[in-house]
């Protein structure tokens, strides 16, 4: 066997792209000083990357550090998604943090080298082919992250809450080490494809009880990063601690890399018919206890979180038809993990837009505060508000907000599809449940105001502002225009979830 690997740069140009932007952020503030021209690189160097990712995977899929057939970078259709997804969350993320970093509530250059660093481990994460690689883009993904949370001055609560966040952290790698630890242990593979062959190939292996506890770990590390219940604990209190913007990083961007890591282990290395049970249980744990603590919340960022939580609830949902041995047909697989990932696409659009639609109705620098502080926010901003409340119908899964009204039937139709007709109907009861909260939110933004109180205080900042809010505002516009347009051609993510 030929044991030097073969390495494909232009395979790899999203990562240099997403690397390079990095590295020139932190020399254009070191060298220039100036915050402006800092987020900027920042900025386009994150479009560069989105738009590299887009044009490797237009074309046929593309490997590298290859020995033999395993390889540790797989470049295709999926891969090229994610990139283009998590490079642009983070060109929003940007743009939602104007408002603060000119207030000099963070230092522009060391939050902008972060996000670009986080931004890297998410598009290696959609390329990795091995463990070694998944697990230290997915760190990569976060570490940054624990230090985002926390670099707000002066606020003990975002202190608290990178803490929090950096402690669960802690324990879910170590978890997830373990996992792939063990496996190593069992088959004497890291390679994904390699992994799922042999344990496809020796059931012998596969029913060891080493192997068991190894695919349970695993798989209970990485529900840590997706906030699965009852691994969820971390998420609510790190959201509400964290600025907005890295709230909605943290909501969608690295979310979105959870899942993405999960399904890559799911899909290619474990065996279904003992990661399906489980899946399927932490489905209908998470899609419930986040739906019902919901109903009870009355700060934003903590419904939205809680909210976030029920999400991923149906997300994980169509890989727990692999419970069933209808759900682990070719076809049937195909399906569910097509599911899975578009329904991903379509949440973290419309978490981005429902998180812009925040920010751009409170002022500059502040936390989400309450849900009193948005009644009658219509009356004086009802564009921003609009879109806010188009971006909560969409997640609740109503017209006009079509996005998540066909993600929502994907994840049924795949589910049905595999013969899991008793977790559809667990998903549609959640749906359900969850119209309770997105129309309160929803309601409040219309709803007479009784007194001045805090919300008077709603986007304002006076002459200095205006150009401010207009950078939130344009991002507010991009993200409900992208959730629109999927929700129109919802199609276009399904095909390239299925590549």
């Amino acid at each position: 066997m030929n044991v030097v690997q073969s390495v494909d740069s232009v395979a790899l140009l999203p990562a240099y792209l997403a690397a390079g932007t990095a590295v020139l952020v932190l020399i254009t503030d070191l060298l220039v000083a100036r915050p402006r021209a800092t987020i900027a690189v920042a900025a386009l160097g994150a479009l560069g990357t989105a738009v590299g990712s887009a044009l490797v995977g237009a074309g046929a899929e593309r490997r590298t550090f290859c020995v033999g057939a395993d390889c540790s970078w797989i470049f295709g259709g999926r891969a090229a998604l994610v990139g283009v997804v998590v490079a642009l969350l983070t060109v929003g993320v940007l743009g939602l943090s104007v408002p603060a970093l000119r207030a000099g509530r963070s230092p522009v250059g060391e939050y902008a080298f972060l996000l670009a660093c986080s931004m890297t481990g998410g598009v290696v994460l959609g390329a990795a082919g091995d463990l070694i690689t998944l697990i230290v883009a997915l760190e990569t993904l976060t570490l940054p992250l624990y230090v985002l949370v926390g670099l707000r001055r002066g606020s003990l609560a975002s202190a608290e809450a990178a803490l929090t966040f950096f402690v669960v952290s802690v324990v879910a790698t170590t978890l997830t080490l373990l996992g792939a630890a063990l496996l190593y242990a069992v088959t004497g593979g890291l390679h994904l494809d390699r992994l799922g062959a042999l344990l496809a190939e020796q059931p012998e292996v596969r029913d060891l009880p080493l192997t068991t506890a190894a695919v349970a770990v695993l798989l209970v590390g990485l529900a840590f990063k997706v906030a699965a219940v009852p691994f969820h604990a971390w998420a609510p209190a790190t959201y509400d601690g964290a600025p907005l913007p890295v709230a909605a990083y943290l909501s969608t961007a690295s979310k979105l890399g959870g899942l993405v890591a999960l399904l890559a282990v799911v899909q290619q290395a474990l065996p279904a018919d003992q990661t399906g049970p489980v899946l399927a249980l932490l489905a209908v744990l998470t899609m419930t206890v986040g739906n019902l603590v919901a109903l009870r919340q009355r700060r934003t960022v903590r419904l939205l979180a809680w909210s976030s939580v029920a999400q991923a609830g149906y997300i994980l949902a169509p890989l727990g038809a692999l419970a069933l041995a209808a759900g682990r047909t070719d076809e049937a697989r195909s399906a569910a993990y097509a599911a899975a990932v578009a329904y991903a696409v379509f949440f973290v659009v419309l978490e981005l837009a429902a998180f812009a639609g925040l920010t751009a109705l409170r002022p500059a620098g502040a936390d989400g505060g309450t849900l009193d502080d948005l009644r009658g926010a219509a009356r004086r901003h009802p564009w921003r508000a609009a879109a806010f409340g188009l971006a909560l119908v969409g997640l609740a899964g109503l017209p006009p907000g079509l996005a998540g009204l066909f993600a929502k039937v994907t994840v049924v139709r795949a589910l049905l599809d595999g013969g899991a007709a008793w977790l559809a109907l667990v998903v549609a009861l959640n749906a359900v449940i969850g119209l309770a909260y997105y129309l309160r939110v929803t309601a409040a933004l219309w709803a007479p105001t009784t007194t001045p109180g805090p919300a008077a205080a709603l986007a304002g900042g006076g002459a200095s502002g205006v150009p401010v809010v207009g950078v939130v505002a344009v991002v507010l516009a991009v993200a409900t225009v992208a959730a629109v347009v999927l929700g129109v051609a919802p199609q276009l993510v399904l095909d390239l979830a299925g590549r």
